[in-house]
């Protein structure tokens, strides 16, 4: 399982995702998530997967191929006037890989090779743009409405986000603001694991503003996570009392 969280903010995006990939708790691997392509000065597209690993894998080495040799090749990602058709021909892609593999699979390969993917960015002289992938190859924008996504084990740090989250905030609240959803989600399910991959674009710079792997000793991270624990135990005892009834005492 994995965990990958975008936010649209007025002043860019901010998203993190984790690096864990296993079959049980004895088999675990770190695997990157987020992929990064960018034309200094004119766009810049990130990419978050999770899902099947051969799957979204299958899906980062054609994007990776056909950057390789763009003369030669449809290079969605440099080619595209448009991050809405970066996010549709993405679409087909996963749709297509998906649909290959579990017709090479035949009935045991039905629901196995599913994947999703978050797609971010900005080209020049258009809004930053964030958007989520199906399985299926089709895809909805953030809005006011739905101003960030997640993907993977997403319930666990939703509602952090939902309770914290503001357009307006400053990207180094925001930053904060994934940090202590994901100590959330690693606390709660063990296929969510360090080292994550945080990375902020600030509107209109066309290149990541700042990037770092948060790692078991980040100081940082840990003390996000102490801090947040204490204050839950704190905002727990400051709540009012429940009181029983006179004749329930024991």
């Amino acid at each position: 399982m994995t965990y990958c969280v975008g936010l649209m903010l007025d002043k860019g995006l901010v998203l993190m995702s984790d690096t864990r990939t296993n079959s049980g708790v004895d088999n675990i691997s770190v695997f990157r998530k987020m992929f990064t392509w960018n034309v200094p000065g004119e766009r810049i597209i990130t990419v978050m997967t999770a899902g099947n690993l051969a799957s979204t894998q299958a899906v980062i080495s054609q994007l990776e191929e056909r950057m390789k040799a763009p003369d030669e090749r449809d290079n969605i990602l440099l080619q595209s006037p448009t991050m809405f058709q970066v996010a549709t021909e993405i679409g087909k892609l996963l749709r297509t890989i998906i649909s290959e593999r579990q017709d090479a699979n035949g009935v045991k390969g039905r629901g196995r090779f599913t994947a999703s993917i978050i797609v971010a960015g900005q080209i020049a002289g258009m809004e930053p743009r964030l958007f989520m992938v199906y399985p299926e190859g089709n895809f909805i924008e953030a809005s006011q409405d739905t101003p960030f996504f997640q993907i993977g084990e997403t319930k666990y740090g939703r509602p952090i986000l939902i309770r914290g989250y503001d357009r307006t905030m400053s990207l180094e609240d925001a930053v904060k603001l994934v940090m202590v959803s994901f100590d959330s989600t690693l606390k709660a399910n063990l296929s969510v694991g360090l080292p994550l991959d945080l990375q902020v674009i600030e509107r209109e710079a066309f290149a990541a503003s700042h990037e770092r792997r948060v790692t078991h000793e980040d100081p940082y991270f840990q003390a996000i996570s102490s801090s947040w624990g204490d204050a839950l135990k704190n905002a727990f005892h400051s709540l009012p009392d429940y009181q029983f009834g006179p004749d329930e005492k024991k």
